[in-house]
């Protein structure tokens, strides 16, 4: 009796682990490998004994978010939602070559055709399978939906298979599985190539993960993530990519987008990307912005880069003293506030944003969880902490927040109206290296590749 071999729909296999034989985790599946086989792809009828694309391996990120390249004849085991390998890894950094083809970057969403009808489908997942009494994979399904464009985003969310969605049906419009020889087109150049699945196999990382997915993107298939992503995600993502990623993407929307995206950034993150592009192309789109947004982006980009002016963001939490605790624990509520916004409340007079009246002091957020929720926070106001001046330099900004244990410091003018805050990650981002983003994406190690060796 045959033996049946293990068959894997490669959405299930986005970010999972990857385990050693003892148990501990070496990193994060981010992409799969492949090789289109010659002759295949283009169209056409297929040659009598043409195998499937073969599965070179998997993409893992492992510690400092470097991505190295595991052989699949080095995986033991794809099961429960884990990777299991034999604990032999090549550390350094994984480079694709030519011939390669990335499964989740460069084949989901892509428009095929059926051969046997000629009909434009599009891919929605990849069926893989081990070959019979050895490690070798290769990819002998395809999950398509008819019409061209449009995904099953819900499918990826709940992680269901193929058969789950019925796929053996051919209505019009609906999703079926079919073998991998049946479809043609995938060596074809596409332009406006959809992103719906490739961010549906994604859609839990955190922003900064995401930005590591799309730095190793093609520059076409950045562009075409890009223009998939909602705005307020696109900017979340942006804020935590090099410079050079950043004006690449921004540069590539439509301006009318590029500033809606810009208004979604936090203020300082917003300014020093504006402060990156052509005059021209700045002013464009401080036009296209809301005035009160246009200005403060103005205001920031007023300010030397490495001081607390230029580092500031202009949207702190700002209550006037009026405000009661209960008042303030709503505002920092708010999930949408980093870590370090939501860490203390500014107490200002009249204006209350930035620049505001009369700065009168910070309420930290212990201190808001110590009192009852009617307290006014003007009672609780620590008004014996210095401010900052907006010209004051990074290394006394560190300083500052080093010495007073602080996540966030008060910006503050000559006539005592705040400003803004600056936190630490922002202290951070300038105090490493400036291509300390792009470093890390691709790892500590050394550039270039040993020969794969190990492919068997």
């Amino acid at each position: 009796m045959a033996v049946a071999t293990p068959r894997v729909f490669v959405s299930h296999l986005s970010g999972v682990a990857v385990f050693d034989p003892n148990g501990d985790q070496v990193g994060r599946v981010r992409d799969l490998v492949a090789m289109l086989r010659a002759g295949r792809g283009e169209g056409g009828a297929r040659a009598a004994g043409d195998r499937p694309p073969r599965l070179l391996g998997l993409v893992v990120e492992v510690a400092g978010r470097r991505r190295i390249f595991l052989p699949m004849t080095r995986v033991t085991g794809v099961e429960s939602g884990q990777v299991i390998t034999t604990g032999v890894l090549n550390m350094r950094r994984f480079e694709q070559r030519a011939s390669e083809t990335l499964v989740f970057g460069e084949l989901l969403d892509r428009r095929v055709r059926l051969i046997e009808t000629g009909e434009e489908v599009t891919v929605l997942d990849i069926g893989i399978t081990q070959l019979p009494a050895r490690r070798d994979w290769e990819i002998d399904k395809v999950f398509v939906r008819k019409g061209g464009k449009g995904a099953l985003r819900e499918r990826f969310l709940r992680r269901e298979t193929p058969a789950a969605q019925g796929g053996g049906g051919r209505r019009t419009g609906e999703a079926l599985t079919v073998e991998w020889s049946a479809v043609t087109g995938f060596s074809l150049e596409e332009h406006g190539q959809g992103a719906e699945s490739l961010l549906a196999t994604f859609e839990q990382l955190r922003p900064a993960d995401l930005a590591g997915v799309l730095h190793h993107l093609s520059p076409k298939r950045r562009a075409e993530v890009a223009a998939a992503l909602a705005d307020d995600r696109l900017a979340d993502v942006l804020e935590e990519l090099p410079d050079d990623d950043q004006v690449e993407i921004i540069g590539k929307l439509q301006d009318e987008r590029a500033a809606d995206v810009l208004e979604e950034m936090d203020p300082d993150d917003a300014a020093d990307l504006l402060a990156e592009l052509p005059e021209e192309a700045k002013e464009r789109l401080l036009t296209l912005m809301r005035p009160a947004e246009a200005a403060d982006m103005r205001r920031l980009m007023s300010y030397e880069e490495r001081t607390a002016g230029g580092l500031m963001t202009t949207e702190p939490v700002v209550l006037r003293p009026d405000a009661t605790v209960a008042d303030a624990l709503a505002r920092v509520r708010d999930p949408d506030l980093s870590a370090a916004l939501a860490a203390q409340v500014y107490v200002c007079r009249p204006p209350d944003q930035t620049p505001t009246g009369t700065f009168l002091g910070l309420v930290h957020f212990q201190r808001l969880l110590r009192d009852p929720p009617f307290t006014l926070v003007s009672s609780l106001v620590d008004a014996d902490l210095p401010a900052l001046a907006p010209d004051t330099a990074l290394t006394e900004v560190a300083s500052y927040l080093a010495t007073y244990n602080m996540v966030a410091a008060p910006v503050v003018d000559e006539s005592g109206s705040l400003l803004g805050a600056v936190t630490v990650d922002d202290v951070l981002d300038h105090l490493l290296p400036e291509d300390w983003r792009e470093t890390e994406m691709h790892g500590a190690a050394a550039a270039g590749r040993t020969p794969r060796f190990e492919e068997g």
